[in-house]
């Protein structure tokens, strides 16, 4: 049975940083293409950023130069490093992977506020 577990959300200034990591059991990140999700109160869930099988990654327009996603094999974890955050980043944010990106985690609510 696959099990995601994010964690690292947490309520932060504007401006300020925060890393979520996404954990997995019975499934191997590097053998699929792995995403970060959020969803905001009242709105769609929205891509934030991809890390592919061969490592590349790919980040939406609205996180571009404040987000990096970022794999560890040994660990097994993927990782969203966000910094410069600010209030419209509020969200639950999700982690997914799988062969056709069925498994998700629980989600880990992050919180931008002053």
């Amino acid at each position: 049975q696959v099990q995601l577990v994010e964690s690292g959300g947490d309520l932060v200034h504007p401006g300020g940083s925060l890393r979520l990591s996404c954990a997995a059991k019975g499934f191997f990140f590097r053998f699929a293409i792995t995403r970060w999700y959020r969803q905001a109160p009242g709105k769609e869930r929205e891509l934030v950023a991809s890390i592919f099988r061969n490592g590349r990654t790919d980040v939406s327009t609205s996180v571009k130069g404040r987000f990096t996603i970022s794999r560890d094999n040994n660990r097994n974890t993927v990782d969203l490093q966000m910094d410069s955050l600010k209030p419209e980043d509020t969200a639950v944010y999700f982690c997914n992977t799988g062969n056709d990106g069925e498994y998700w985690g629980q989600g880990t609510q992050v919180t931008v506020s002053s």
